[in-house]
């Protein structure tokens, strides 16, 4: 699971301008941001990146 859905809203940043930056389709964007597909490590931490977060805050916290 991963908290990319979180961390957008934290930050305020739209699924669709996180798409365009990474060059990938509204719904692969989506379809991470739900936890119904996960990215690739090197995905992950393109994501990381552009967010400007550490890539450990974009991997959830289960207990």
């Amino acid at each position: 699971m991963n908290r990319i859905k979180e961390v957008l809203e934290e930050k305020g940043i739209k699924q669709t301008w996180l798409a365009e930056k990474l060059g990938k389709s509204f719904s692969i964007v989506n379809a991470y941001a739900c936890n119904r597909r996960q990215p690739s490590l090197e995905q992950l931490f393109e994501i990381a990146r552009i967010l400007q977060v550490a890539p450990k805050d974009l991997i959830g916290k289960e207990i």
